[in-house]
């Protein structure tokens, strides 16, 4: 099933159901006010949910109504915690390559995460806003995860079970900022604006032969300014898969309903496929001709980040946003 998050005068969101194909939806708040608490009372809201999905699907569901991206908010607005690992090392392997610095051994065995802002989502229109170009205003195109309550310390091999939504992600960077953050030895502030989700989150079951448990077997479909410019593969070459990633995070503490956990850059060594972030192919142009070409986004400038399955069908909605002064 589907579902999302219409605007509405509380901070969370309404919960709605949204048919398969994305074109109707209805509203789930007699099942859940909001995505999080059904998220936080999954086994008895799921089974209600997903009856509601199959009348929606059917179009027999009480409220259809069409459904409008534009009037969405992220799935949720807003969580406990946002964790986004980096689990395409070809992407961090070509960062370092690029600065002339060799990848560390470890990066292959032990992922690289860090916590984001999670106190304020951007809708899936919402526009990118900076104060100056001068920032390095970059998108990055990631599959991201919902858990339910997950206990300290879990094994990799258990924490599958705990994931029950699927997302597409646009893990915004300001990547003139980052360096001198980085270069304090304690992560980064100003260089993660909020990070912008696509309007349907997906259950696994969903998405069929797409998903492997623990991995999205379907292109992420990146433009810029109507241009495309990557068709990264998202099951391909990802290092680290969800379970994994989940098992990292609650090393040394339980996390929550409702926390998110990124995937980082969909990233593929077969650089045929174009790229998911600016910054990696300013990085294979510095490598091939020792200073990269290609600008990050400038005010007025449009992205737009989807997921296509075999049939064409956009599995999430789209992200499209408009990068703008403010």
């Amino acid at each position: 099933m589907k579902l999302g998050s219409l605007r509405s005068d509380g901070r969370d969101g309404a919960l709605i159901v949204i048919r398969d194909d994305l074109t109707v939806c209805t509203p789930a708040t007699e099942i859940a006010e909001t995505l999080q608490a059904a998220l936080e009372n999954w086994d008895e809201t799921a089974p209600r949910l997903a009856d509601l999905a199959a009348r929606v699907n059917a179009g027999t569901a009480p409220g259809l109504m069409s459904f409008d991206p534009s009037l969405m908010t992220s799935p949720l607005p807003r969580a406990y915690a946002w964790l986004d690992g980096s689990a395409y090392v070809n992407h961090v392997e070509l960062v370092r390559k690029a600065r002339g610095v060799e990848l560390p051994p470890s990066f292959w065995t032990d992922p690289l995460m860090y916590q984001g802002g999670s106190d304020g989502f951007l809708a899936p229109s919402d526009p990118i806003t900076a104060l100056s170009e001068d920032w390095g205003i970059d998108f990055e195109g990631e599959i991201a995860v919902v858990v339910d309550d997950v206990p300290k310390g879990i094994t990799a091999a258990e924490a599958g079970a705990h994931i029950k939504l699927v997302m597409l992600a646009n893990d915004v960077s300001l990547r003139g900022l980052i360096p001198d953050e980085l270069a304090k030895g304690f992560g980064f502030v100003h260089g993660k604006p909020p990070t912008a989700f696509a309007p349907a989150a997906v259950t696994p079951d969903a998405l069929g032969d797409a998903w492997d448990g623990g991995r999205l077997h379907l292109p992420l479909l990146s433009f810029l300014n109507g241009e495309k410019v990557g068709w990264t593969e998202a099951g391909v070459d990802m290092t680290f898969d969800f379970p994994t990633l989940i098992a990292h995070a609650a090393k040394t503490r339980p996390l929550t309903a409702g926390t998110v956990i990124g995937s980082g850059t969909v990233s593929n060594a077969d650089q045929a496929h174009g790229y998911s972030c600016i910054a990696e192919i300013r990085m294979i142009e510095t490598i091939a001709d020792g200073a990269p070409k290609t600008p990050f986004m400038s005010f007025g400038d449009r992205v737009r980040l989807e997921v296509s399955d075999g049939a064409g069908q956009s599995v999430f909605g789209a992200i499209d946003q408009v990068v703008e002064r403010g």
